[in-house]
């Protein structure tokens, strides 16, 4: 008999997570701060096989532009399917794929697009990393990295050399490339003890001096590799200024610029693309999550100078996922029509400005920041002793807490940051005002709850 049968009774519940327990890798993750079993989703909501509803501001990791399950996706999956076509193709050309490129290419910044060529990848972005990095150092004939405290590009051997977290680089063996890591400019807990825009010209500056000083040990590189908004990072925007001289700096040394957009892309920040709030303009376009429509794809777009690969030089057995594309190609269409882009922006902003009232009666909240709908909480100890910007240590025990209330009121949010204490917002763009406000009214629940059992615990 299926395990699944009957999976709405809590014994067979219990069962199908015990048994993820006992057969599954330690490396698991989510699994461990949601032990729920989704049996039902729609838009923002997920239904548990408890027979609970959760509003799910997590999506995917970013992945589910328009929620779970829209109608648009749905169709289009369904047309696929229906149609008989073959569902793999390895990079053969298909109508699916060239429809996806042609949706995705009206979407691009016109620089970037005209004369722009695509690679398909792996299906996770972190292949897409990978991918960028070598095109880069193939064209370039160098090797060396410039990449940024503070960064995540994925899990495989190159996009986690050039990703910023210690503990899962710490147990493994080198890579063999050279990297250097510049000062991202986090206002918040700016590295230069400064913060705000005096902080980021102090980044601008330390990474043009090092790269024109003969004795820094940095030889020219093969590319910069950057984020618009951190992400894992703990959702810190870069500031527009800074990006203009990210840009600059690149372009007058012949250093190839790679944008990493695997979470901030299809309208998530309020543009349709984070570069466009800055007029950036990368020589390398990184895309992932959203793209497939809730499906994995992953693609590079890059200018076409930079085509200097050989057949071959990149593959991958799951480059041709006509479901993903058909999906992709539907959600890019709904998000570029209905605005979704705007909306993000203009709701973001509200979001925010509800958290910083929120912020003005709780100290736990150490700061709020983000950009249209991919929002960070930091959550700190209000007892200790601030740093030269104002900042007080991070309080990582809280933030758990926070989450764990969250998922008791019916809300899935992730953390992330530096030592997991910022609560993330990444809900779905389709997100309806009433849906903003139940999602902001239990999480102030949350924080309410959880400060008040933080207090209790100290000392």
């Amino acid at each position: 008999m299926s395990v699944c049968t009957e999976l709405t009774a809590p014994d067979l519940m219990a069962g199908v997570l015990h048994r993820q327990r006992t057969r599954e890798s330690s490396a698991r993750t989510y699994a461990r701060s949601f032990p729920i079993v989704p049996v039902r989703a729609q838009g923002i909501t997920v239904e548990g096989a408890d027979g609970r509803r959760y509003l799910d501001c997590l999506c995917g990791a970013g992945t589910l532009a328009l929620g779970h399950n829209h109608p648009v996706v749905v169709a289009a999956v369904r047309r696929v399917l229906d149609s008989g076509a073959p569902l793999h193709t390895l990079d053969i050309a298909t109508a699916e794929k060239d429809e996806f490129v042609s949706t995705l290419f009206d979407t691009l910044p016109a620089e970037l697009a005209r004369g722009a060529r695509i690679h398909f990848c792996g299906p996770a972005g972190t292949d897409a990393v990978e991918a960028a990095l070598k095109l880069a150092q193939t064209a370039t004939g160098r090797r060396g990295l410039l990449t940024f405290t503070g960064a995540y590009h994925g899990m495989t051997a190159g996009a986690l050399a050039v990703s910023g977290g210690v503990a899962v680089r710490e147990p493994l063996a080198a890579f063999t490339g050279e990297v250097t890591r510049l000062p991202y400019p986090y206002s918040y807990r700016c590295p230069f003890g400064v913060g705000g825009p005096q902080g980021a010209q102090l980044a601008a500056a330390y990474a043009e001096r090092l790269l024109d000083d003969p004795h820094s040990g940095v030889v020219a590189p093969a590319a910069m590799i950057l984020e618009v908004v951190q992400g894992e990072g703990g959702v810190v925007p870069a500031p527009d200024e800074w990006l203009r001289a990210m840009r600059r700096i690149t372009a007058e040394r012949g250093i190839p610029l790679i944008v990493d957009e695997v979470q901030t892309g299809v309208g998530r920040t309020g543009a349709f693309w984070a570069v466009e709030h800055s007029g950036v303009v990368p020589d390398i376009l990184v895309l992932s999550k959203a793209i497939g429509g809730s499906l994995p794809l992953a693609v590079i777009v890059y200018r076409e100078e930079l085509d200097a690969w050989a057949p071959g030089a990149h593959t991958g057995t799951f480059r041709g996922n006509l479901l993903a594309m058909a999906a992709g190609a539907a959600t890019l269409r709904f998000v570029a029509a209905e605005g979704l882009d705007r909306r993000a922006a203009e709701l973001g902003d509200r979001m925010l400005g509800q958290l910083r009232a929120l912020q003005a009666e709780h100290p736990v909240i150490g700061d709020v920041r983000g950009r249209g709908l991919m929002i960070g909480v930091e959550l700190v100890d209000p007892a200790a002793d601030p740093d030269p910007c104002g900042a007080r240590p991070a309080a990582p025990d809280l933030a758990r807490r926070v989450r764990e209330e969250c998922l008791r009121r019916g809300l899935i949010v992730e953390l992330g940051g530096r030592h997991d204490a910022v609560v993330r917002l990444l809900p779905p763009l389709t997100l309806t005002d009433e849906e903003a406000g139940a999602v902001l009214d239990r999480l102030a629940d949350a924080v309410v709850a959880a400060e008040r059992e933080h207090g209790r615990a100290r000392p």
